[in-house]
């Protein structure tokens, strides 16, 4: 079982930045992915950002060229830098570690979540 620790989140003017952090402890396999999921009011939820141990990235198309995704492997943690931050971004941010085990064999494992909120 993995575990996974989330730390950063908070209280931000528009336009400010934010670095979320999290780390997976436990067994981690070493084919996984880890990324960041959000939720606003009145909204799905909905994939920020994630990241592979090769590097690749995906984000989604509202956070692009604002949020920058990285990962320590050594660490077993990732890290989402949010630049520019909006009140459109206010969310529960929940971290994600999805574990491959083989094609068609995988599995999700998610933080509590942290609150980050953006004034306008």
């Amino acid at each position: 079982q993995v575990q996974l620790v989330e730390s950063g989140g908070g209280l931000v003017q528009a336009g400010g930045s934010l670095r979320l952090s999290c780390v997976a402890s436990g067994n981690p396999f070493s084919l996984n992915v880890m990324g960041w999921y959000r939720q606003a009011p009145g909204k799905q939820r909905e994939l920020v950002a994630a990241i592979t141990i090769s590097g690749a990235t995906n984000y989604a198309y509202s956070v692009k060229g604002r949020f920058t995704i990285s990962r320590d492997n050594a660490k077993n943690t990732v890290y989402l830098q949010m630049n520019s931050l909006k009140p459109e971004d206010t969310a529960v941010y929940t971290c994600n570690f999805h574990q491959i085990y083989g094609v068609g064999n995988e599995h999700d494992y998610w933080g509590q979540g942290t609150q980050v909120t953006v004034s306008s």
